[in-house]
């Protein structure tokens, strides 16, 4: 039998005038009262038909850009004010207001904030902000999301996310380098547990363990924290092998950049006996020496697609489209060039 609003003033044990007060986040509602009466109709698969109704029809012409960061360096990364512009610019098309929101430490408040109050029409979200619990939720709600960034797990059909082809550029850049004639193609990524170094590699992975005379690979990768210090140190580790790489993957300009250094202090021309490639074109890859070959991954164009989405869900335009993403461009430079 279906959940009336009776059940759920019982349940809480308040007044069923309360209970719409809370739908209607009345001020005059203690925000402990407004938390016991939401989490009571979630337990129990409440769907005010009210609430379904007034996100489709009412707008607060704002939509919410939700990450979950702990470290100074996220902000001062700039992919993510490249992918903030692109966001931006759709929703200036669209005459709606930005909202971003770091929720680091902030467990699911943000439900509170900006769905259950409607003061969003829809959100864009890091996939580190989401799990399971919420996703459901937000379905159950159909209030609209975009995950901006491969998730980690399976949220069902219904959930939308957007991202860089990292595979398919992993692939790319390991095709580029046997077309220019290497062999023993190396790779230095980030941490195991980083989703976008992960892709990158498996990329690799497909193009060199289809080779016909592929060697052991596994002995050509190194993972690490995606910096100048970790790059020099995985770089002399694979110049120190008994038969070395003759050419290495880059996860970011940073690692590339520690990779030339280090085949610069032990003598190694580049590209002559080493060939270097890396994703991302900026912020080094055109300035070193050699120029560095790079992918060059679009995050103005991935925050313009992820709000096209979004916004396609606001209108009820196209709900079904699960998964949308952007290949990176190629830039060829002397570190890999050979023919």
């Amino acid at each position: 039998m279906k959940t009336t609003i009776n059940d759920i003033a019982k349940a809480a044990n308040v007044a069923k005038s309360t209970v719409s007060k809370v739908l209607n986040d009345a001020p005059t509602i203690s925000e402990a009262t407004k938390q016991k009466v939401r989490a009571i109709m979630k337990e129990l698969q409440y769907t005010p038909s009210s609430i379904a109704t007034q996100l489709a029809r009412r707008s607060s012409m704002n939509i919410g850009f939700l990450m979950n960061f702990d470290r100074k360096d996220d902000f001062l990364n700039p992919f993510f004010y490249s992918l903030l512009g692109g966001a931006e610019s759709v929703t200036f098309e669209h005459q709606y207001e930005l909202t971003i929101s770091n929720i680091n430490n902030r467990d699911n408040d943000f439900m509170n904030q900006y769905v259950y109050s409607k003061k969003l029409d829809g959100m864009l979200i890091n996939p580190s902000v989401l799990d399971k619990d919420i996703a459901k939720e937000l379905e159950r709600l159909a209030f609209p999301f975009v995950i901006v960034g491969q998730p980690k797990e399976d949220y069902g059909v219904g959930v939308t996310w957007v991202d860089i082809d990292n595979n398919a550029g992993g692939s790319m850049a390991a095709n580029h380098l046997l077309e220019q004639g290497y062999s023993r193609l190396a790779f230095l990524g980030s941490n195991p547990e980083d989703p976008i170094s992960h892709s990158r590699l498996t990329g690799y992975q497909n193009v060199v363990s289809s080779l016909r005379e592929a060697v052991d690979s596994s002995a050509y990768i190194r993972l690490g924290e995606a910096n100048e210090a970790h790059g020099y140190r995985m770089m002399n580790e694979l110049l120190d092998l008994e038969i070395p790489p003759d050419s290495v993957i880059c996860v970011n300009n940073f690692v590339a950049f520690g990779a030339l250094k280090a085949a610069s202090d032990r003598g190694i021309r580049v590209p002559g006996q080493l060939g270097i490639v890396t994703f991302d074109n900026y912020p080094l890859a055109p300035y070193t020496t050699p120029a560095i070959t790079a992918l060059d991954i679009d995050t103005f164009n991935l925050g313009v697609l992820a709000t096209e989405v979004l916004f396609d869900k606001i209108e009820q335009l196209e709900p079904g489209r699960q998964f949308q993403s952007i290949k990176p461009e190629l830039i060829v430079r002397e570190s890999s060039r050979r023919k």
